[in-house]
């Protein structure tokens, strides 16, 4: 899924170009080792989701791309680069983007440094565009930080309200969308109610992005997901689809199989019951009504560009609805 097929309004290729030369350039130093660890994952490509947000959202109020916009999307990609390779070392993860992980290759500790190195390069940008940029970077990774923290410290717990996920997945996921659509928009000097409409549209498709990925983990092939089915099942991260479910008449039938020591057999035994639920379905719905949501913002600002990005959550959406379908009937 290349989102990019759905913002066909901008001029995305030459932006993208420009963005790439400038994103490599910023974490290149005259250490060589440290420059092949920092540029280790950028080298491998990726969706560059963030910086897209950040570039479409200075395009949806008509403003030129500049460099200072460019420059916003380094620092959210950048805090995106170093997350991965802190969750690399959480999951002990041997590869990420088709190619051997940072922590596999280097280690543990090099991994860690190098997100923290990413991290405060990322900082440093984002205080070179001004004030507000800067605190709101510190902001979202205060967010991003809060949610992660959220989501561990109900792992295993049967009993994790469906606020605390909702609440976990603002911070974690949203947290970082809503601020590089903020970002790319406050780089190119919108107004407040533009900035205001973005961000919205940024954090609703956060919210579907991972509700969306949630859904998936349940029900996709391996060769979809990149990992094995049910991850987060055997991580003890019950999302709302595994909420939805323990709400129903057959959660005392599956509860008691969501433990921290689950093998295949009980993976399969909670998988069977929570797609005999609604569970999947009231999931869908729920990243539906984001989806609309963000489209009705687009709709708001009124340029083409605009009503692209707000339509991106029913773009994702529609590109897994094969998937999720047999579970909506």
């Amino acid at each position: 899924m290349d989102i990019t097929e759905a913002l066909t309004q901008s001029n995305l290729e030459a932006d993208l170009r420009d963005f790439e030369q400038l994103l490599r350039e910023s974490v290149t130093v005259h250490d060589s080792f440290l420059s092949d660890v920092t540029r280790h994952l950028i080298d491998a490509g990726g969706k560059r989701i963030r910086p897209i947000l950040a570039i479409t959202s200075a395009h949806a109020g008509n403003a030129e791309v500049t460099k200072d916009v460019l420059m916003s999307g380094i620092a959210v990609e950048l805090v995106h680069l170093a997350s991965l390779y802190h969750d690399d070392v959480m999951d002990d993860a041997n590869t990420r983007r088709n190619v051997e992980s940072v922590n596999s290759r280097w280690g543990n500790l090099v991994a860690i440094v190098a997100g923290d190195y990413l991290l405060a390069k990322a900082a440093g940008i984002a205080a070179r565009l001004g004030r507000e940029i800067a605190e709101l970077l510190a902001d979202t990774l205060a967010d991003l930080c809060a949610g992660q923290i959220l989501e561990v410290q109900t792992a295993y717990k049967t009993s994790r309200t469906i606020d605390s996920y909702f609440d976990a997945i603002a911070g974690k996921t949203a947290s970082l969308m809503a601020t590089s659509c903020r970002i790319g928009a406050l780089a190119a000097n919108l107004d407040r109610d533009h900035v205001e409409i973005v961000t919205n549209i940024g954090r609703s498709l956060g919210m579907v992005f991972q509700i969306r990925d949630d859904i998936l983990d349940l029900i996709a092939p391996a060769e979809v997901l990149g990992k094995k089915p049910a991850q987060d099942l055997m991580e003890g991260i019950y999302t709302l689809p595994v909420l939805e479910a323990l709400r129903t008449p057959v959660g005392p039938m599956l509860k008691p199989l969501l433990t921290n020591n689950m093998d295949d057999s009980s993976i399969q035994k909670a998988l069977q019951i929570i797609l005999e639920t609604d569970g999947i379905a009231l999931s869908w719905a729920k990243a539906v009504e984001y989806a609309n949501s963000s489209f009705e913002s687009g709709k708001t600002i009124g340029s083409p560009f605009a009503i692209e990005l707000g339509g991106l959550a029913n773009f994702i959406l529609d590109h897994t609805l094969q998937l999720v379908k047999p579970y909506l009937d």
